[in-house]
């Protein structure tokens, strides 16, 4: 007879809801549904602290962290302060910067740019302190489904040994490897935004002082090809990055290292910054940024972070959309444990406002892409600064945002149309929202 000690274990070790990875996305969602007192594991497969990039938080990412305890942690911590964002143009002139007090005096307009592994780690040690049990070095090998409904996983310790756990509902929020979109091929690549990206780290690089120290810098390259990032990191180093389509970074490339070198070239403002500066890290590389899955959730699972989707990093809604996501999740999970209702209605119902936040901001991407001037836009419209203020500060989940489209229309070319449109299309349930129209010849 199988020993009733052993069943007894697995019951206990089944909790209400499993997530499987331990960033930002992760936590947020975990912590939020273990403060309401229900049992949630999480498995992570790395073993924090690890390397990942998305270092600038963007404002609103504050309401979030307030609700998750993470403030006075942040407030205590040595990542350095920033208050605004600068846009360069390809021609070099500087603009004014967008100071986010200027348009919402409140503590939330100061914000952070962090090192991932230090802010990864201490987000998953919040969850822990919160209730939540994160394992790391855990690899989940399958979703386990019962027709169409996730019930549990099964995951591999690091000593060898293999569990399957089972649950009540199973949070996918693996990062751009995204097992339940893989598993069921739900991903579309965006047909507009077919970017990729290299970046370094060096130290002693020109930094602004004062209120602009933790400023960032978006600095568009003499072609309009591309943008760099400029992120002010603590131990006096910047990470700098190149965002150029994909073609132009990797096909027929002979080194990260080579195509670096030659979009520096191609951008002086980054030239005289790091003048002086001495490159502490190799090259790092990432391909193809702009996806989404077709739905958010179904029968008893949920996608969040970038296992859901990725926005090209411009504005660097990166962090925000992952702590979004998850406290949008949380929410509807929670209601769902509390009704026993783990339907893709119930669990996906804030896919439509999510997608359309994620909309708004993807919009102000492709303009810019399609070559958008700030500046002229003010100068034109100076009662907008500040609704295009909180379009860069992340204020994405209102359509009172939506005010600046029109006047933007009205700026571009007669018979020119808007880039990158989305077409929002499925039921209103939120199992399937905001699909790509895609062209002829896309990647599915």
């Amino acid at each position: 007879m199988p020993d009733p000690s052993y069943n007894l274990l697995q019951m206990s070790n089944n909790p209400d809801v499993i997530v499987i990875g331990g960033g930002p996305a992760g936590s947020t969602v975990s912590t939020l549904i273990a403060q309401r007192g229900f049992n949630v594991r999480l498995f992570e497969r790395e073993r924090f602290p690890r390397f990942h990039i998305g270092e600038s938080l963007i404002p609103e990412t504050y309401w979030v962290l307030e609700k998750l305890g993470m403030l006075d942690k942040l407030r205590k911590s040595h990542f350095v302060k920033k208050h605004s964002v600068q846009f360069v143009s390809a021609n070099g002139k500087l603009s004014a910067p967008f100071y986010f007090s200027d348009n919402k005096p409140h503590e939330c307009s100061q914000t952070w740019q962090v090192v991932r592994s230090e802010f990864d780690m201490m987000m998953l040690t919040n969850a822990r302190e919160h209730g939540v049990k994160a394992e790391e070095g855990v690899h989940i090998s399958e979703v386990l489904f019962e027709g169409d409904q996730a019930v549990g996983v099964v995951a591999r310790h690091p000593d060898g040994s293999i569990e399957e756990v089972r649950a009540k509902v199973v949070v996918d929020a693996s990062g751009q490897s995204g097992l339940i979109q893989q598993k069921k091929k739900l991903r579309v690549w965006d047909p507009v935004l077919n970017k990729g990206a290299i970046w370094t780290y060096w130290q002693g690089a020109y930094r602004d002082t004062g209120k602009d120290e933790g400023a960032t810098i978006v600095l568009q390259t003499e072609d309009k090809q591309g943008w760099f990032w400029y992120i002010p990191l603590h131990d006096n180093r910047i990470s700098v990055g190149v965002v150029a389509p994909f073609d132009n970074l990797f096909k027929g490339r002979v080194s990260h290292e080579q195509t670096y070198k030659d979009q520096v070239e191609r951008c002086p403002a980054i030239k005289e910054r790091i003048a002086n500066a001495h490159q502490v890290t190799g090259y790092f590389a990432t391909r193809d940024y702009s996806y989404r899955a077709t739905q958010v959730a179904g029968d008893g699972w949920v996608l969040v972070g970038d296992a859901f989707g990725f926005l090209d990093p411009l504005y660097s809604s990166g962090v925000l959309l992952a702590l979004k996501s998850g406290e949008l999740a949380a929410e509807a999970i929670v209601e769902g444990l509390e009704s026993g209702n783990y339907s893709s209605a119930q669990l996906g119902k804030w896919g439509p406002g999510f997608n359309q936040g994620m909309d708004r901001m993807r919009r102000l991407v492709c303009e810019f892409y399609d070559g958008f001037n700030f500046g002229k836009f003010i100068r034109v419209n100076p009662d907008l600064r500040g609704t295009v203020t909180d379009l860069l500060i992340g204020d994405l989940f209102t359509d009172r945002v939506d005010k600046v489209w029109a006047p933007l229309e009205a700026l571009y070319a007669e018979g020119k149309t808007a880039p990158g449109a989305w077409n929002s299309a499925g039921d209103a349930s939120g199992s399937r929202v905001n699909e790509l129209v895609l062209p002829d010849g896309a990647r599915p």
